[in-house]
């Protein structure tokens, strides 16, 4: 992923040159030189930086043939407020965070391009490895703060079953939304069992890895980097996101050993769901924390897999032979606690219902139910998710929805999400009129001639 998606900014560090760029903007022969095309509180608008996003953009792909350099301009303004709001609400950016995303960026590039760093510093118009560092880090930084400004607009927004009617009411009914075919689909779960033996094993090699920390120097987030089985932080050291005491979604074990430590401090061997972790507390900020952690996961015997694989083929065959339901069998074997006791039946995490609409399905579920008749069961699948290395599952199909016009009682879920996101809008629209009013912004040139859809003329 591109950095040059959130877009290129420029900070002006202090109110003495605030003013110098403010007075620049009264001569309209100075602005041309500067390439500045805009101002926004304390950011600039440079025209190359509107050059770099449609670059970025058409690097990865977008089909910019329908988007105007308008509202792409548009675009970087509402970013630019965004983040220049976060400043002044004191949103606090995690900069280990950020510092690691830039290396995660700068390695990411330079797999796809061989390589090529002196290529990718003359891309960018820098001399330096440091110098295009320093500025990605602005640019992910003054990103961050833009989307959790945004965040935070949105933050609290909710909808009541009244409004939720009101919306769909006010809906002609020849342009209410039409949705596709929709499967109910249910899976029974089974997950070979980790002998005592492997966990003890598991706690014993992290125990070493923490010894050797404390005792010989070694670092953390190398370990992490060489040893940890979690995808998703080992290349960043083991560093997750910022963590608050305010978050409501968060492992409760992890979260009550993350925030017993002490800065500096690395936990015992402890066990979730996800295997067995040690977490290193590396700074505390107020109520916010930056953790790391190694993930290790005990090994499976191959006799624990064939036990598994066996049961599994045993109940499919007592369903298909029609001795016991789907539903019930699912109850009585299934390991999955979040589906056995609905029978099996899997919940649309976006809609929070049973529904899943063909043609937004994700592409490893539909692949698994594809050719599937209603009622029938598949094959043994061997999957695996973010706790099992390995699972095995069979699916079935329960019902069939064919695309249909919204119907309030029956899509009253989905409609509540549109009437969210439109409630969402109408939040962010008033939050950037009234932050507009307040905020120093002046366009320049050609760019006062576009039809913003926000008043950035300030046009009475």
């Amino acid at each position: 992923m591109f950095f040059g998606t959130i877009d290129a900014q420029e900070i002006i560090p202090d109110e003495e040159e605030v003013k110098q760029v403010k007075d620049s903007i009264v001569n309209s022969t100075r602005i041309k030189a500067d390439g500045v095309a805009a101002v926004v509180g304390d950011f600039i608008v440079l025209e190359s930086d509107l050059d770099r996003e449609i670059a970025q953009l058409e690097a990865q792909g977008a089909d910019l043939s329908g988007v105007t350099r308008c509202e792409l301009f548009g675009s970087l303004l509402e970013k630019k407020l965004y983040a220049h709001q976060a400043i002044q609400d004191s949103i606090i950016v995690n900069e280990l965070y950020i510092k690691s995303l830039v290396d995660q960026q700068i390695q990411g590039i330079l797999a796809q391009t061989r390589g090529d760093m002196e290529g990718l510093l003359n891309f960018y118009k820098k001399d330096s490895e440091q110098a295009l560092r320093d500025e990605m880090y602005e640019i992910n930084k003054n990103g961050y703060l833009a989307q959790e400004m945004q965040k935070k607009v949105i933050d609290g927004v909710e909808v009541t079953p009244e409004e939720v009617r009101t919306f769909f009411n006010e809906i002609p009914e020849d342009e209410r939304p039409t949705f596709g075919t929709e499967l109910k689909v249910a899976q029974i779960v089974v997950i070979p069992e980790v002998t005592e033996e492997a966990k003890q094993a598991v706690i014993e090699r992290l125990k070493g890895f923490k010894r050797d920390i404390e005792e010989n120097g070694s670092k953390f987030a190398t370990k992490a980097l060489f040893y940890s089985e979690d995808s998703g932080s080992k290349n960043n050291g083991g560093l997750l996101p910022t963590m608050n005491r305010k978050q409501p979604r968060m492992v409760k074990e992890f979260r009550e050993v993350a925030f017993s430590l002490q800065e500096g401090e690395i936990s015992d061997p402890f066990e979730t769901d996800f295997g067995f972790h040690i977490i290193y507390l590396e700074k505390i900020r107020g109520q916010e924390y930056d953790v790391r952690h190694i993930l290790l996961r005990p090994e499976l015997s191959e006799e624990a897999i064939q036990k598994a694989k066996d049961k599994i083929d045993k109940v499919r065959d007592l369903i298909v032979s029609g001795k016991v339901s789907f539903a019930d069998a699912a109850r009585e074997f299934s390991d999955e606690e979040e589906t056995k006791y609905e029978g099996g039946r899997l919940t649309n995490p976006t809609t929070q219902d049973f529904n899943f609409e063909l043609t937004k399905m994700d592409t490893e579920m539909y692949t698994q139910i594809q050719g599937l008749k209603d009622g029938e069961v598949s094959e043994v699948i061997q999957d695996e998710d973010r706790i099992n290395n390995i699972k095995f599952k069979i699916m079935t199909v329960t019902d069939r929805i064919d695309d249909h016009e919204a119907d309030f009682a029956r899509d009253y879920l989905k409609i509540k999400e549109l009437a969210l996101q439109d409630k969402q809008v109408r939040a962010i629209e008033k939050w950037q009129k009234e932050v507009i009013a307040d905020t120093y912004i002046k366009i320049n040139g050609k760019y006062r001639d576009c039809d913003y859809q926000s008043n950035w003329l300030k046009v009475e």
